[in-house]
Protein backbone atom coordinates (compact mmCIF):
# COMPACT_ATOMS: atom_id res chain seq x y z
CA UNK A 1 0.00 0.00 0.00
CA UNK A 2 1.29 3.51 -1.20
CA UNK A 3 1.80 6.43 1.34
CA UNK A 4 -0.82 8.55 1.35
CA UNK A 5 0.30 11.92 1.42
CA UNK A 6 -2.69 13.96 0.97
CA UNK A 7 -4.81 11.84 3.46
CA UNK A 8 -1.96 12.61 6.15
CA UNK A 9 -2.25 16.08 5.15
CA UNK A 10 -6.57 15.85 6.08
CA UNK A 11 -5.44 14.34 9.27
CA UNK A 12 -3.42 16.78 10.39
CA UNK A 13 -5.92 19.55 9.26
CA UNK A 14 -8.45 17.62 11.69
CA UNK A 15 -6.11 17.78 14.17
CA UNK A 16 -5.02 20.89 14.29
CA UNK A 17 -8.94 22.35 14.29
CA UNK A 18 -9.83 20.08 17.19
CA UNK A 19 -6.50 21.09 19.01
CA UNK A 20 -7.27 25.26 18.22
CA UNK A 21 -10.50 24.79 19.64
CA UNK A 22 -9.42 23.19 22.61
CA UNK A 23 -7.02 25.72 23.28
CA UNK A 24 -9.41 28.32 22.75
CA UNK A 25 -12.40 27.04 24.81
CA UNK A 26 -9.68 26.59 28.09
CA UNK A 27 -8.78 30.57 27.28
CA UNK A 28 -11.91 31.63 26.82
CA UNK A 29 -13.58 30.03 30.23
CA UNK A 30 -10.14 29.94 32.60
CA UNK A 31 -12.16 32.39 34.88
CA UNK A 32 -15.46 30.44 34.09
CA UNK A 33 -16.97 28.50 36.78
CA UNK A 34 -14.13 29.16 39.68
CA UNK A 35 -16.16 30.38 42.41
CA UNK A 36 -15.62 33.32 44.85
CA UNK A 37 -13.20 30.78 47.37
CA UNK A 38 -10.96 29.83 44.09
CA UNK A 39 -12.35 26.10 43.77
CA UNK A 40 -10.52 25.71 39.92
CA UNK A 41 -10.84 21.92 40.59
CA UNK A 42 -14.37 21.79 40.69
CA UNK A 43 -14.67 24.00 37.87
CA UNK A 44 -12.13 21.39 35.44
CA UNK A 45 -14.49 18.74 36.80
CA UNK A 46 -17.99 20.01 36.53
CA UNK A 47 -17.03 23.53 34.30
CA UNK A 48 -18.66 25.35 36.87
CA UNK A 49 -22.31 23.86 36.85
CA UNK A 50 -22.95 26.70 33.42
CA UNK A 51 -23.18 23.97 30.40
CA UNK A 52 -26.06 24.75 28.47
CA UNK A 53 -28.49 22.64 25.89
CA UNK A 54 -26.43 23.55 22.60
CA UNK A 55 -22.79 22.15 23.89
CA UNK A 56 -24.67 19.86 26.66
CA UNK A 57 -26.61 18.30 23.91
CA UNK A 58 -22.85 18.13 21.56
CA UNK A 59 -20.79 16.97 24.53
CA UNK A 60 -23.15 14.01 25.76
CA UNK A 61 -23.89 12.70 22.30
CA UNK A 62 -20.21 12.92 21.57
CA UNK A 63 -20.04 10.81 25.28
CA UNK A 64 -21.33 7.72 23.29
CA UNK A 65 -20.43 8.55 19.61
CA UNK A 66 -17.14 7.71 19.28
CA UNK A 67 -14.85 5.20 17.61
CA UNK A 68 -16.05 2.05 18.72
CA UNK A 69 -19.76 3.05 18.21
CA UNK A 70 -19.53 3.67 14.50
CA UNK A 71 -16.71 1.79 13.89
CA UNK A 72 -19.00 -1.48 16.09
CA UNK A 73 -22.20 -0.53 14.55
CA UNK A 74 -21.09 -0.79 11.15
CA UNK A 75 -19.25 -4.28 11.94
CA UNK A 76 -22.52 -5.99 12.94
CA UNK A 77 -24.48 -4.72 10.51
CA UNK A 78 -21.60 -6.09 7.99
CA UNK A 79 -21.35 -9.78 9.74
CA UNK A 80 -22.89 -12.29 8.13
CA UNK A 81 -25.14 -13.85 10.94
CA UNK A 82 -25.74 -10.99 12.66
CA UNK A 83 -26.76 -8.13 10.84
CA UNK A 84 -28.93 -5.12 11.95
CA UNK A 85 -30.99 -7.07 14.57
CA UNK A 86 -27.76 -7.29 16.38
CA UNK A 87 -26.51 -4.01 16.38
CA UNK A 88 -27.80 -3.14 19.27
CA UNK A 89 -25.35 0.41 20.42
CA UNK A 90 -27.43 2.34 18.65
CA UNK A 91 -30.82 1.34 20.23
CA UNK A 92 -29.03 0.18 23.42
CA UNK A 93 -27.19 3.63 24.00
CA UNK A 94 -30.54 5.71 23.18
CA UNK A 95 -33.09 3.91 25.61
CA UNK A 96 -29.69 4.25 28.51
CA UNK A 97 -29.99 7.87 27.73
CA UNK A 98 -33.98 7.73 28.38
CA UNK A 99 -33.42 5.76 31.26
CA UNK A 100 -30.66 8.12 33.10
CA UNK A 101 -32.41 11.28 32.18
CA UNK A 102 -36.24 9.75 33.36
CA UNK A 103 -34.78 8.24 37.52
CA UNK A 104 -31.19 9.25 37.77
CA UNK A 105 -30.09 12.79 36.68
CA UNK A 106 -32.42 14.72 38.71
CA UNK A 107 -31.48 13.03 41.80
CA UNK A 108 -28.26 13.03 41.19
CA UNK A 109 -28.06 16.91 39.75
CA UNK A 110 -29.67 18.22 42.37
CA UNK A 111 -28.40 16.98 45.12
CA UNK A 112 -25.09 18.78 44.43
CA UNK A 113 -22.59 16.13 43.84
CA UNK A 114 -19.86 16.10 41.95
CA UNK A 115 -18.62 13.08 40.81
CA UNK A 116 -20.70 9.54 40.27
CA UNK A 117 -18.72 8.37 43.17
CA UNK A 118 -20.01 10.87 45.25
CA UNK A 119 -23.18 9.43 46.45
CA UNK A 120 -21.84 5.87 47.33
CA UNK A 121 -18.90 7.55 49.25
CA UNK A 122 -21.95 9.18 51.19
CA UNK A 123 -23.59 6.64 52.18
CA UNK A 124 -21.17 3.59 52.52
CA UNK A 125 -17.81 5.35 53.40
CA UNK A 126 -14.58 6.15 51.96
CA UNK A 127 -13.50 2.54 51.68
CA UNK A 128 -16.27 0.96 49.78
CA UNK A 129 -15.86 3.99 47.01
CA UNK A 130 -12.32 3.28 46.89
CA UNK A 131 -13.50 -0.35 46.48
CA UNK A 132 -16.50 0.68 43.67
CA UNK A 133 -13.61 3.12 41.83
CA UNK A 134 -12.07 0.06 40.49
CA UNK A 135 -14.38 -1.13 38.06
CA UNK A 136 -15.06 2.72 37.18
CA UNK A 137 -11.34 3.14 36.24
CA UNK A 138 -11.15 -0.28 34.52
CA UNK A 139 -14.03 0.73 32.15
CA UNK A 140 -12.79 4.70 31.63
CA UNK A 141 -9.39 3.62 30.98
CA UNK A 142 -9.90 0.21 28.62
CA UNK A 143 -12.55 2.00 26.61
CA UNK A 144 -10.30 4.71 25.73
CA UNK A 145 -7.65 2.24 25.20
CA UNK A 146 -9.83 0.02 22.96
CA UNK A 147 -10.48 3.18 21.11
CA UNK A 148 -6.83 4.51 20.35
CA UNK A 149 -5.97 0.79 19.61
CA UNK A 150 -9.22 1.48 16.46
CA UNK A 151 -8.19 4.08 15.72
CA UNK A 152 -4.19 3.31 14.28
CA UNK A 153 -6.04 -0.03 12.94
CA UNK A 154 -8.26 2.32 10.66
CA UNK A 155 -5.23 4.88 9.90
CA UNK A 156 -3.16 2.11 8.76
CA UNK A 157 -5.90 0.99 6.36
CA UNK A 158 -6.41 4.36 4.44
CA UNK A 159 -3.07 6.15 4.73
CA UNK A 160 -0.41 3.65 5.60
CA UNK A 161 1.06 5.66 8.40
CA UNK A 162 2.96 3.72 11.18
CA UNK A 163 0.30 2.73 13.67
CA UNK A 164 2.20 3.73 16.71
CA UNK A 165 2.63 6.87 15.72
CA UNK A 166 -0.82 7.61 14.92
CA UNK A 167 -2.04 6.43 18.26
CA UNK A 168 0.26 8.40 20.32
CA UNK A 169 -0.26 11.55 18.49
CA UNK A 170 -3.95 11.63 18.65
CA UNK A 171 -3.49 10.42 22.14
CA UNK A 172 -0.95 13.34 23.29
CA UNK A 173 -3.32 15.99 21.64
CA UNK A 174 -6.60 14.69 23.29
CA UNK A 175 -4.39 14.84 26.90
CA UNK A 176 -3.09 18.17 26.37
CA UNK A 177 -6.49 20.27 25.45
CA UNK A 178 -7.73 18.06 28.55
CA UNK A 179 -5.12 19.19 30.44
CA UNK A 180 -5.24 22.50 29.78
CA UNK A 181 -8.72 22.89 29.67
CA UNK A 182 -10.68 20.33 31.32
CA UNK A 183 -14.00 19.67 30.94
CA UNK A 184 -15.06 22.93 28.78
CA UNK A 185 -11.82 22.05 26.17
CA UNK A 186 -13.64 18.63 26.18
CA UNK A 187 -16.92 20.03 25.55
CA UNK A 188 -16.10 22.33 22.96
CA UNK A 189 -14.01 20.23 21.00
CA UNK A 190 -16.98 17.43 21.31
CA UNK A 191 -19.12 19.96 19.35
CA UNK A 192 -16.60 20.38 16.54
CA UNK A 193 -15.98 16.19 16.62
CA UNK A 194 -19.35 15.40 16.52
CA UNK A 195 -20.28 18.31 13.85
CA UNK A 196 -16.67 16.36 11.60
CA UNK A 197 -18.43 12.89 12.65
CA UNK A 198 -21.68 13.88 10.92
CA UNK A 199 -20.23 15.51 8.15
CA UNK A 200 -17.78 13.53 7.02
CA UNK A 201 -19.87 10.03 7.09
CA UNK A 202 -22.59 11.47 5.11
CA UNK A 203 -20.12 12.83 2.78
CA UNK A 204 -18.88 9.38 2.15
CA UNK A 205 -22.57 7.36 1.97
CA UNK A 206 -23.58 8.55 -1.76
CA UNK A 207 -20.17 8.17 -3.15
CA UNK A 208 -20.04 3.84 -2.02
CA UNK A 209 -23.63 3.51 -2.86
CA UNK A 210 -22.79 4.41 -6.18
CA UNK A 211 -20.28 2.37 -7.11
CA UNK A 212 -20.56 -0.55 -9.54
CA UNK A 213 -19.75 -2.70 -7.01
CA UNK A 214 -22.37 -2.30 -4.99
CA UNK A 215 -25.79 -4.05 -5.03
CA UNK A 216 -28.72 -2.33 -3.77
CA UNK A 217 -29.16 -2.29 -0.28
CA UNK A 218 -32.61 -2.24 -0.39
CA UNK A 219 -32.74 -5.96 -2.23
CA UNK A 220 -29.88 -7.16 -0.35
CA UNK A 221 -32.04 -6.47 3.09
CA UNK A 222 -33.96 -9.17 1.61
CA UNK A 223 -32.24 -11.28 -0.79
CA UNK A 224 -29.01 -13.68 -0.44
CA UNK A 225 -26.27 -11.97 -2.62
CA UNK A 226 -22.89 -12.21 -1.91
CA UNK A 227 -24.15 -13.49 1.28
CA UNK A 228 -26.78 -13.19 4.16
CA UNK A 229 -29.83 -10.21 4.46
CA UNK A 230 -27.99 -7.40 6.34
CA UNK A 231 -30.90 -6.84 8.65
CA UNK A 232 -30.06 -10.25 10.11
CA UNK A 233 -32.36 -12.48 12.17
CA UNK A 234 -32.84 -13.32 15.61
CA UNK A 235 -32.40 -17.38 16.10
CA UNK A 236 -34.93 -18.71 18.73
CA UNK A 237 -31.90 -20.33 20.71
CA UNK A 238 -30.19 -16.83 20.94
CA UNK A 239 -33.26 -14.86 22.64
CA UNK A 240 -31.93 -14.61 25.82
CA UNK A 241 -28.89 -14.07 24.62
CA UNK A 242 -29.69 -10.73 22.73
CA UNK A 243 -32.02 -9.83 25.61
CA UNK A 244 -29.01 -10.29 28.20
CA UNK A 245 -26.85 -7.55 25.83
CA UNK A 246 -29.14 -5.35 25.04
CA UNK A 247 -30.25 -4.58 28.94
CA UNK A 248 -26.31 -4.70 29.60
CA UNK A 249 -25.76 -1.52 27.15
CA UNK A 250 -29.21 0.00 28.24
CA UNK A 251 -28.87 -0.34 31.83
CA UNK A 252 -25.11 -0.60 32.04
CA UNK A 253 -24.40 2.08 29.67
CA UNK A 254 -25.97 4.50 33.01
CA UNK A 255 -23.62 4.33 35.87
CA UNK A 256 -20.49 5.98 33.68
CA UNK A 257 -18.72 8.99 35.20
CA UNK A 258 -18.65 10.11 31.69
CA UNK A 259 -22.03 10.38 31.43
CA UNK A 260 -22.83 11.81 35.37
CA UNK A 261 -19.93 14.58 33.88
CA UNK A 262 -22.29 15.95 31.79
CA UNK A 263 -25.38 15.65 34.09
CA UNK A 264 -23.25 17.21 37.24
CA UNK A 265 -22.28 20.22 35.05
CA UNK A 266 -25.73 21.07 33.91
CA UNK A 267 -27.23 24.56 34.92
CA UNK A 268 -30.39 22.47 36.60
CA UNK A 269 -31.18 19.26 37.04
CA UNK A 270 -34.51 20.07 34.38
CA UNK A 271 -31.54 21.10 32.22
CA UNK A 272 -29.56 17.64 32.97
CA UNK A 273 -33.15 15.90 32.22
CA UNK A 274 -33.17 17.28 28.50
CA UNK A 275 -29.91 16.61 27.82
CA UNK A 276 -30.23 13.07 28.83
CA UNK A 277 -33.02 13.02 26.04
CA UNK A 278 -31.46 15.58 23.38
CA UNK A 279 -28.24 12.94 23.31
CA UNK A 280 -30.71 9.87 22.79
CA UNK A 281 -32.00 11.36 19.46
CA UNK A 282 -28.02 12.24 18.52
CA UNK A 283 -27.20 8.85 18.83
CA UNK A 284 -29.56 7.31 16.98
CA UNK A 285 -29.02 10.16 14.00
CA UNK A 286 -25.52 9.43 14.46
CA UNK A 287 -26.02 5.54 14.17
CA UNK A 288 -27.32 6.25 10.57
CA UNK A 289 -24.48 6.45 8.56
CA UNK A 290 -22.60 3.66 9.82
CA UNK A 291 -25.54 1.08 9.32
CA UNK A 292 -25.85 2.56 5.87
CA UNK A 293 -21.56 1.89 5.55
CA UNK A 294 -22.37 -2.09 7.27
CA UNK A 295 -25.14 -2.55 4.97
CA UNK A 296 -23.34 -1.61 1.93
CA UNK A 297 -20.21 -3.83 2.92
CA UNK A 298 -22.79 -6.36 2.93
CA UNK A 299 -24.08 -5.64 -0.56
CA UNK A 300 -20.45 -5.48 -2.02
CA UNK A 301 -18.58 -8.01 -4.57
CA UNK A 302 -15.41 -7.34 -3.34
CA UNK A 303 -13.73 -8.85 -6.41
CA UNK A 304 -14.91 -5.60 -8.82
CA UNK A 305 -12.88 -3.71 -5.94
CA UNK A 306 -8.91 -2.81 -5.54
CA UNK A 307 -9.61 -4.24 -2.02
CA UNK A 308 -8.93 -7.95 -3.33
CA UNK A 309 -11.11 -10.94 -4.35
CA UNK A 310 -11.43 -11.83 -0.81
CA UNK A 311 -14.17 -10.10 1.33
CA UNK A 312 -13.35 -8.78 4.94
CA UNK A 313 -15.00 -11.47 6.81
CA UNK A 314 -12.96 -13.81 5.25
CA UNK A 315 -9.37 -11.83 5.84
CA UNK A 316 -10.77 -11.67 9.57
CA UNK A 317 -11.28 -7.68 8.73
CA UNK A 318 -14.60 -7.05 9.87
CA UNK A 319 -13.98 -4.93 12.25
CA UNK A 320 -12.48 -2.68 9.54
CA UNK A 321 -15.23 -2.42 7.45
CA UNK A 322 -15.90 1.15 7.82
CA UNK A 323 -12.59 2.54 7.16
CA UNK A 324 -12.36 -0.22 4.16
CA UNK A 325 -15.25 1.07 2.98
CA UNK A 326 -14.32 4.28 3.17
CA UNK A 327 -10.93 3.14 1.13
CA UNK A 328 -12.38 1.21 -1.73
CA UNK A 329 -15.58 2.41 -2.58
CA UNK A 330 -15.07 6.13 -2.65
CA UNK A 331 -13.01 8.33 -4.52
CA UNK A 332 -9.44 9.36 -2.42
CA UNK A 333 -10.24 12.93 -1.46
CA UNK A 334 -13.74 11.42 -0.01
CA UNK A 335 -11.94 8.61 1.62
CA UNK A 336 -9.55 11.10 3.47
CA UNK A 337 -12.42 13.13 4.42
CA UNK A 338 -14.27 10.36 5.98
CA UNK A 339 -10.90 9.07 8.08
CA UNK A 340 -10.52 12.89 9.49
CA UNK A 341 -14.42 12.35 11.19
CA UNK A 342 -13.23 8.37 12.50
CA UNK A 343 -9.88 10.34 13.62
CA UNK A 344 -12.67 13.15 15.30
CA UNK A 345 -14.73 10.39 17.26
CA UNK A 346 -11.95 8.52 18.26
CA UNK A 347 -10.90 11.91 20.24
CA UNK A 348 -14.01 12.61 21.19
CA UNK A 349 -14.43 9.72 23.40
CA UNK A 350 -10.75 9.45 24.83
CA UNK A 351 -10.68 12.85 26.43
CA UNK A 352 -14.49 12.23 28.27
CA UNK A 353 -13.07 8.82 29.25
CA UNK A 354 -9.25 9.91 30.54
CA UNK A 355 -10.84 13.30 32.55
CA UNK A 356 -13.61 11.08 34.01
CA UNK A 357 -10.75 8.90 35.22
CA UNK A 358 -8.81 11.94 36.61
CA UNK A 359 -11.88 13.17 38.29
CA UNK A 360 -12.50 10.21 40.31
CA UNK A 361 -9.49 9.72 41.52
CA UNK A 362 -8.77 12.85 42.57
CA UNK A 363 -11.91 13.99 44.38
CA UNK A 364 -12.80 10.70 45.38
CA UNK A 365 -9.56 8.88 46.23
CA UNK A 366 -6.96 11.59 46.95
CA UNK A 367 -8.90 14.44 48.64
CA UNK A 368 -11.77 12.60 50.16
CA UNK A 369 -10.46 9.18 50.79
CA UNK A 370 -6.95 10.21 51.98
CA UNK A 371 -6.30 14.32 51.82
CA UNK A 372 -9.43 16.08 53.35
CA UNK A 373 -7.27 18.69 54.30
CA UNK A 374 -5.76 19.17 50.28
CA UNK A 375 -5.73 22.72 48.82
CA UNK A 376 -7.56 23.74 45.88
CA UNK A 377 -4.28 23.65 43.32
CA UNK A 378 -3.22 20.60 45.52
CA UNK A 379 -6.05 18.72 43.71
CA UNK A 380 -5.88 20.74 40.32
CA UNK A 381 -2.60 19.13 40.24
CA UNK A 382 -3.61 16.01 41.23
CA UNK A 383 -5.76 15.86 38.27
CA UNK A 384 -3.30 17.19 35.59
CA UNK A 385 -1.03 14.65 37.29
CA UNK A 386 -3.59 12.07 36.54
CA UNK A 387 -4.91 12.69 33.07
CA UNK A 388 -1.28 12.51 32.11
CA UNK A 389 -0.97 9.10 33.80
CA UNK A 390 -4.14 7.53 32.71
CA UNK A 391 -3.36 8.87 29.33
CA UNK A 392 -0.52 7.72 28.84
CA UNK A 393 -1.64 4.11 30.47
CA UNK A 394 -4.27 3.95 28.29
CA UNK A 395 -2.06 4.78 25.15
CA UNK A 396 0.16 1.68 26.59
CA UNK A 397 -2.40 -0.19 26.56
CA UNK A 398 -3.44 0.52 23.11
CA UNK A 399 0.02 -0.35 21.69
CA UNK A 400 1.12 -3.36 23.68
CA UNK A 401 -2.11 -5.22 24.88
CA UNK A 402 -3.60 -7.70 21.86
CA UNK A 403 -6.85 -8.51 24.32
CA UNK A 404 -7.66 -4.27 24.99
CA UNK A 405 -11.05 -5.09 23.40
CA UNK A 406 -11.66 -8.25 25.80
CA UNK A 407 -10.26 -6.45 28.91
CA UNK A 408 -12.98 -3.57 27.76
CA UNK A 409 -15.95 -5.68 27.14
CA UNK A 410 -15.23 -7.64 30.98
CA UNK A 411 -14.75 -4.37 32.41
CA UNK A 412 -17.91 -3.11 30.59
CA UNK A 413 -19.63 -5.92 32.41
CA UNK A 414 -18.40 -5.18 35.99
CA UNK A 415 -19.50 -1.82 35.60
CA UNK A 416 -23.04 -2.90 34.82
CA UNK A 417 -22.98 -5.81 37.35
CA UNK A 418 -21.46 -4.44 40.46
CA UNK A 419 -22.14 -0.25 40.03
CA UNK A 420 -25.58 -0.32 38.36
CA UNK A 421 -27.10 -1.94 41.45
CA UNK A 422 -25.41 0.03 43.60
CA UNK A 423 -25.85 3.26 42.14
CA UNK A 424 -29.95 1.62 42.42
CA UNK A 425 -28.98 1.38 46.20
CA UNK A 426 -27.57 4.47 47.24
CA UNK A 427 -30.64 6.98 45.16
CA UNK A 428 -33.75 4.76 45.64
CA UNK A 429 -33.53 1.91 48.50
CA UNK A 430 -33.86 3.57 52.19
CA UNK A 431 -31.36 1.68 54.83
CA UNK A 432 -28.32 -0.06 52.63
CA UNK A 433 -25.58 -0.38 54.49
CA UNK A 434 -21.79 -0.98 53.99
CA UNK A 435 -21.90 -4.85 54.69
CA UNK A 436 -24.61 -5.05 52.03
CA UNK A 437 -22.50 -3.14 49.95
CA UNK A 438 -19.73 -5.41 49.94
CA UNK A 439 -22.01 -8.10 49.74
CA UNK A 440 -23.82 -6.76 46.68
CA UNK A 441 -20.05 -6.15 45.27
CA UNK A 442 -18.84 -9.96 45.87
CA UNK A 443 -21.77 -11.84 44.40
CA UNK A 444 -22.10 -9.88 41.60
CA UNK A 445 -17.93 -9.91 40.83
CA UNK A 446 -18.28 -13.85 41.41
CA UNK A 447 -21.55 -14.44 39.02
CA UNK A 448 -19.91 -12.64 36.06
CA UNK A 449 -16.42 -13.99 36.36
CA UNK A 450 -17.42 -17.63 36.91
CA UNK A 451 -19.15 -16.60 33.05
CA UNK A 452 -15.77 -16.68 31.48
CA UNK A 453 -14.96 -14.29 28.49
CA UNK A 454 -13.85 -15.81 25.23
CA UNK A 455 -12.26 -12.68 24.39
CA UNK A 456 -9.88 -12.92 27.12
CA UNK A 457 -9.69 -17.05 26.47
CA UNK A 458 -11.22 -16.88 30.50
CA UNK A 459 -12.88 -20.10 30.84
CA UNK A 460 -15.91 -20.27 33.58
CA UNK A 461 -15.88 -22.03 36.71
CA UNK A 462 -19.73 -21.66 36.58
CA UNK A 463 -21.60 -23.22 33.69
CA UNK A 464 -24.91 -21.57 33.34
CA UNK A 465 -27.87 -23.66 31.92
CA UNK A 466 -28.29 -23.44 27.78
CA UNK A 467 -24.61 -23.35 27.53
CA UNK A 468 -22.90 -24.23 24.12
CA UNK A 469 -19.09 -25.11 23.19
CA UNK A 470 -18.89 -23.04 19.90
CA UNK A 471 -16.09 -23.43 17.14
CA UNK A 472 -14.24 -20.39 15.52
CA UNK A 473 -12.14 -20.46 12.82
CA UNK A 474 -9.41 -18.23 11.81
CA UNK A 475 -9.77 -17.86 8.26
CA UNK A 476 -6.41 -16.47 7.78
CA UNK A 477 -4.77 -19.20 9.25
CA UNK A 478 -7.50 -22.03 9.45
CA UNK A 479 -6.71 -22.45 13.10
CA UNK A 480 -10.02 -23.92 15.05
CA UNK A 481 -10.72 -22.41 18.33
CA UNK A 482 -13.08 -23.90 20.43
CA UNK A 483 -14.93 -21.72 23.69
CA UNK A 484 -17.48 -21.94 25.75
CA UNK A 485 -21.14 -19.33 24.92
CA UNK A 486 -23.38 -19.01 28.01
CA UNK A 487 -26.76 -18.76 26.15
CA UNK A 488 -28.28 -18.20 29.78
CA UNK A 489 -28.57 -14.12 30.96
CA UNK A 490 -25.76 -14.67 33.54
CA UNK A 491 -25.47 -11.01 33.16
CA UNK A 492 -28.71 -9.76 33.82
CA UNK A 493 -29.35 -12.34 36.54
CA UNK A 494 -26.02 -11.01 38.35
CA UNK A 495 -26.79 -8.03 38.13
CA UNK A 496 -30.17 -8.47 39.93
CA UNK A 497 -28.02 -10.98 42.60
CA UNK A 498 -25.64 -8.13 43.21
CA UNK A 499 -28.46 -5.59 43.80
CA UNK A 500 -30.96 -8.33 45.81
CA UNK A 501 -27.77 -8.68 47.75
CA UNK A 502 -26.97 -5.61 48.79
CA UNK A 503 -30.49 -4.83 50.02
CA UNK A 504 -30.80 -8.76 52.27
CA UNK A 505 -27.78 -8.06 54.31
CA UNK A 506 -27.88 -4.14 54.58
CA UNK A 507 -31.28 -5.30 56.44
CA UNK A 508 -30.17 -8.10 58.12
CA UNK A 509 -26.93 -6.56 59.15
CA UNK A 510 -29.28 -3.73 60.33
CA UNK A 511 -31.38 -6.26 62.06
CA UNK A 512 -28.91 -8.42 63.97
CA UNK A 513 -27.28 -5.01 65.35
CA UNK A 514 -30.35 -3.25 66.17
CA UNK A 515 -32.07 -5.90 67.86
CA UNK A 516 -28.99 -6.51 70.17
CA UNK A 517 -28.17 -10.37 68.55
CA UNK A 518 -25.22 -8.99 67.74
CA UNK A 519 -22.79 -6.19 69.85
CA UNK A 520 -22.58 -2.92 68.27
CA UNK A 521 -18.66 -3.61 68.90
CA UNK A 522 -18.30 -6.03 65.95
CA UNK A 523 -19.56 -3.30 63.55
CA UNK A 524 -16.30 -3.06 62.91
CA UNK A 525 -17.05 -1.12 59.30
CA UNK A 526 -19.15 1.19 61.53
CA UNK A 527 -21.91 1.42 59.43
CA UNK A 528 -25.05 0.54 61.50
CA UNK A 529 -26.55 2.69 64.30
CA UNK A 530 -29.12 3.01 65.83
CA UNK A 531 -32.64 3.46 64.19
CA UNK A 532 -32.91 7.24 64.66
CA UNK A 533 -29.67 7.61 62.36
CA UNK A 534 -30.81 4.64 60.18
CA UNK A 535 -33.76 6.50 59.19
CA UNK A 536 -31.40 9.47 58.05
CA UNK A 537 -30.43 9.53 54.41
CA UNK A 538 -26.64 9.40 55.12
CA UNK A 539 -24.90 7.19 57.45
CA UNK A 540 -22.83 9.74 59.22
CA UNK A 541 -19.78 8.32 61.24
CA UNK A 542 -16.69 9.98 62.35
CA UNK A 543 -14.50 7.51 61.18
CA UNK A 544 -15.23 6.57 57.60
CA UNK A 545 -18.01 7.85 56.27
CA UNK A 546 -18.79 11.14 54.80
CA UNK A 547 -21.66 13.59 55.73
CA UNK A 548 -23.00 15.94 53.16
CA UNK A 549 -21.44 18.76 54.63
CA UNK A 550 -17.94 17.31 53.59
CA UNK A 551 -18.90 16.64 50.15
CA UNK A 552 -17.43 20.59 49.03
CA UNK A 553 -20.81 21.27 46.73
CA UNK A 554 -20.11 23.28 44.32
CA UNK A 555 -22.24 26.64 43.58
CA UNK A 556 -23.34 27.31 39.83
CA UNK A 557 -21.17 30.25 38.73
CA UNK A 558 -22.09 31.30 35.19
CA UNK A 559 -19.06 31.93 33.44
CA UNK A 560 -18.16 34.29 30.29
CA UNK A 561 -19.30 31.14 28.14
CA UNK A 562 -19.13 31.37 24.52
CA UNK A 563 -20.73 34.82 23.93
CA UNK A 564 -23.66 33.49 26.00
CA UNK A 565 -24.93 31.52 23.51
CA UNK A 566 -24.47 28.42 24.76
CA UNK A 567 -24.73 28.91 28.59
CA UNK A 568 -28.26 29.13 30.58
CA UNK A 569 -28.16 31.60 32.76
CA UNK A 570 -31.87 32.35 33.11
CA UNK A 571 -33.63 28.59 34.45
CA UNK A 572 -35.96 27.66 37.19
CA UNK A 573 -34.14 26.95 40.55
CA UNK A 574 -33.86 23.63 42.13
CA UNK A 575 -34.87 24.99 44.90
CA UNK A 576 -38.65 23.97 44.24
CA UNK A 577 -37.66 20.28 45.06
CA UNK A 578 -35.93 21.30 47.89
CA UNK A 579 -33.05 19.66 46.88
CA UNK A 580 -30.78 22.09 45.02
CA UNK A 581 -27.95 21.76 47.34
CA UNK A 582 -26.43 18.75 49.53
CA UNK A 583 -26.81 21.35 52.38
CA UNK A 584 -30.85 21.62 51.38
CA UNK A 585 -30.70 17.63 51.37
CA UNK A 586 -28.93 17.14 54.37
CA UNK A 587 -31.25 19.59 56.47
CA UNK A 588 -33.93 17.78 54.83
CA UNK A 589 -33.67 14.96 56.51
Amino acid sequence: MAFHAEGLVAIVLFYVLILAVGIWAAWKNKNSGVSESGDRSESIMVGGRDIGLFVGGFTMTATWVGGGYINGTAEYVYLPGYGLAWAQAPFGYALSLVVGGLFFAKPMRSRGYVTMLDPFQQIYGKRMGGLLFIPALMGEIFWSAAILSALGATLSVIVDININMSVVISAMIAIFYTLVGGLYSVAYTDVVQLFCIFLGLWISVPFALSNPAVSDIGITAKQVNNQTSWLGKIEPEDKWLWADNFFLLMLGGIPWQVYFQRVLSSSSATYAQVLSFIAAGGCLVMAIPSVLIGAIGASTDWNQTTYGSLAPKDRDESDMILPIVLQHLCPPYISFFGLGAVSAAVMSSADSSILSASSMFARNIYQLAFRQSASDREIVWVMRLTIFVFGALATAMALLTGSVYGLWYLSSDLVYVIIFPQLLSVLFVKGTNTYGSVAGYIFGLLLRIGGGEPYLKLPPFIYYPGWVTQERIHHLTGEKEYFVQQRFPFKGVSMLASFLANVAFSYLTKYLFESGMWSHKYDFLDAVHNKEMMEKATLVSNHDNIILSEMAPVKQAIGASLAGTFTNTAVPSDDDDGESSPEAFHNEN
